[in-house]
């Protein structure tokens, strides 16, 4: 593939929710633009988009996938995204490298949560948008109410360019409502067309559409918002520019519709997005830091500017190993050369240069600004990396991704798997930065956080395709403590003679509960020598690891040692430690012991309409609502403590309460007394568990 000035580069992501069709019109895409010689089906397993073992398993996309076209003189990038919102870490980084979002939409269902997620990255990224109507040869298709659907709910910005000709099972073309034309399909391949006047049928509805169009693209050109006030006509060359400067700049977002299942409309996409959308040029520049000065600098897209390229993706390939997904935004990027990682502060060495194909590579010789590509074998970077020159280090804004929600611990089914479960975790989350790994150092326990149950299932069986490695998933042991409510003065006393030298060791502690750990020496008199005081302290701190009723670590505790007596020759440190235990031991279950459990701060972000069933849950979770707050839009932010052990599934339960519109964000806030209730179950488990041991 030839090297395509920075003016002749498309960069789109197709976005949508699940289901609309993203990759079924980007393989028709393909084909009618001859990248590939036959259109692929997700549900067959024969896509060049969606190859990944599970994607074919499922019949889902899962990661984005990318794929170069070459049309009319152009060069698409084409990024396919997900659509489940367990995926959408795939979709926020898409939306920071393209440059234009085109979101389809089920010509039935037309807006679903998924939708709404898409649309709002899209705002926040400020990127330009095509609407595209998609399955319109779907049963109950209705073009005229989706256009409804969709102004009443993104706003008067969005107008039809093209209208179907024909609905259901009759869709087969589009009349453009700009040039008078219509373009009718002729057979299945999708590339057969014919170019015929617009049925008469249809001329009164255009009539009224381009009216619509009208008055959406002159909003983007002042001087031609005169014109069209004072009641002159506006000529299709001028329609044209306002199209091209409002859709350039987000001012205007055209409608299309299409069936990438019939393949229909796939060549009028690629029409609309060479004719009418910016190239990376015409884009903001980008900010970018120089991190040893601390100095911001606006970035453009220049081939002859300096090198800066982030990376937005990291993938493994069983063929070339780990390969490194980047934009070029600034700069020329040559293979064969050396580049600087200006977060790790490390040079890596760069070979061939590809550009990525579904799962196939094209090598080329070099990246332009604005351009998309890959490179193998990176040993340390990964993604949201910046690559730059050594002497002028750039550093991009990173990509923002969801913090994953929901969490579960997992074990090895097999004995001797704990270092391949470790390492080939460690890979999966150096793939995907919404999935999360820890050791609980606590609880000894492989922690792992996801955003949902199916991104979870889908890491663990890439875990066991890729690595070899089974586990199980378990629950998540909480890091409860113990600590006291009362005050007591007990002893500990510690003899033992077995022949020859004995072991003496008496102490008398007062246990009181206190704001964080204390230890105070009250000895006085010489009861107890100095040389014997740091054993008693340090036979304490071991107690506290393991407490007395669940084995919890004990907290907020103040021990004072108040009396004691020794044996000139059988007393030792070792003595002391003991009888410090025994003492704590006895004091501890005397002093009205409790079990606390961590309380979460939980910010819930919801529609309006969801409110009092989200308050209702949270109550029903031992929840306290600490308050709420409008934040505009018809959205409200809740604020609730709540118990870390009602939450591990909360991500799950917010999604089936709000069809997946609701977010919420988890800070640790405070301990609190677990109920009697509760803490007798952990207890007597505790107990149990113990005795088995």
């Amino acid at each position: 593939m030839k090297t395509y000035p920075v003016d002749k580069i498309r960069n789109i992501g197709l976005f949508s929710h699940g289901g609309a069709g993203k990759t079924t019109l980007a393989e028709a895409m393909l084909f009618s633009a001859g990248v590939v010689d036959r259109m692929g089906k997700t549900l067959e397993g024969s896509s060049h988009l969606d190859f990944d073992p599970e994607e074919v398993k499922r019949g889902i996309s899962i990661v984005s996938s990318l794929a170069p076209i070459e049309w009319k003189d152009h060069k698409i990038n084409l990024i396919d995204t997900p659509g489940y919102l367990d995926f959408v870490g795939e979709v926020a980084a898409a939306m920071r490298v393209v440059d234009t979002a085109v979101v389809l939409v089920d010509a039935v269902s037309v807006i679903e949560v998924g939708t709404e997620i898409v649309w709002d990255y899209a705002e926040a990224a400020d990127l330009p948008r095509l609407v595209v109507v998609n399955r319109m040869d779907r049963e109950n298709a209705n073009f005229a109410k989706a256009v409804e659907e969709l102004k009443a709910k993104f706003g008067p910005r969005l107008a039809p360019l093209m209208l179907p000709v024909g609905e259901q099972a009759d869709f087969r073309g589009l009349a453009d409502i700009v040039r008078g034309k219509a373009y009718i399909y002729q057979d299945a391949s999708g590339k057969k067309i014919s170019e015929e006047a617009i049925p008469a049928d249809l001329l009164s509805t255009v009539e009224s559409y381009r009216e619509m169009l009208v008055e959406a693209a002159v909003e983007s050109d002042d001087d031609l918002m005169m014109k069209y006030l004072e009641g002159e006509a506006i000529s299709d060359e001028e329609l044209v520019g306002a199209i091209r400067l409002g859709a350039s700049t987000g001012k205007l977002i055209p409608i299309i519709c299409t069936s990438g299942n019939k393949n229909i409309g796939s060549l009028q996409v690629m029409d609309i997005i060479t004719q009418y959308f910016p190239s990376p040029a015409e884009r903001p520049p980008q900010k970018a830091v120089l991190p040893d000065k601390e100095e911001v600098i606006e970035l453009r897209t220049n081939p002859e500017g300096p090198l800066a390229a982030l990376v937005f993706k990291t993938m493994a390939d069983p063929f070339v190993g780990k390969l490194t997904v980047f934009k070029v935004f600034s700069g020329t990027l040559k293979a064969n050369t050396q580049l600087w990682n200006v977060q790790r502060g490390r040079l890596e060495r760069v070979g061939n240069l590809m550009l990525l194909l579904g799962k196939s590579q094209v090598t080329v010789t070099e990246l332009v600004a604005g351009d998309i590509g890959a490179v193998a074998k990176l040993q340390d970077t990964t993604t949201n990396d910046t690559l730059a020159e050594r002497d002028k280090p750039l550093l991009l804004d990173p990509i923002i991704f969801p913090d994953p929600s929901l969490t579960s611990a997992v074990e090895p089914k097999t004995k001797g798997d704990e270092e391949k479960i470790g390492s080939g975790l460690l890979r999966l989350a150096e793939e995907d930065p919404t999935f999360k790994v820890r050791k609980d150092l606590e609880s000894n326990q492989t922690v792992i956080t996801g955003m949902g149950d199916l991104h979870i299932e889908v890491i663990l069986g890439r875990l066991l395709k890729k690595f070899g490695a089974a586990v199980n998933q378990v629950d998540v042991k909480l890091p409860y403590r113990e600590t006291i409510r009362g005050k007591v003065k007990i002893q500990g006393r510690h003899k033992k003679q077995s022949g020859g030298r004995g072991q003496y060791g008496d102490v008398w502690l007062e246990l009181e509960p206190n704001e964080g750990y204390e230890f105070v020496d009250r000895i006085v008199g010489g009861v107890v020598p100095r040389q014997y005081i740091p054993a008693v302290e340090k036979g304490m701190v071991e107690c506290l690891a393991k407490g007395v009723i669940a084995g919890y670590p004990v907290v907020n505790i103040k021990v004072s040692l108040v009396d004691g007596s020794y044996h000139d020759v059988d007393s030792s440190e070792m003595a002391f430690k003991i009888a410090t235990s025994l003492a704590f031991k006895k004091g501890f279950i005397q002093a009205r012991p409790v079990l606390l459990e961590p309380i979460m701060e939980v910010a819930v972000t919801i529609p309006d309409e969801y409110m009092g069933d989200i308050i209702g849950d949270l109550n029903k979770k031992r929840g306290r609502v600490m308050g709420m707050e409008a934040m505009g839009g018809g959205k409200q932010i809740v604020r609730a403590h709540v118990p870390q052990a009602e939450l591990f599934k909360y991500a799950t339960d917010l999604r089936s309460m709000t069809q997946g519109r609701g977010k919420f964000t988890l800070t640790f806030d405070h301990y609190e007394d677990v109920p009697t209730t509760i803490a007798d179950g952990i207890i007597a488990a505790y107990k149990a568990e113990d005795e088995e041991e």
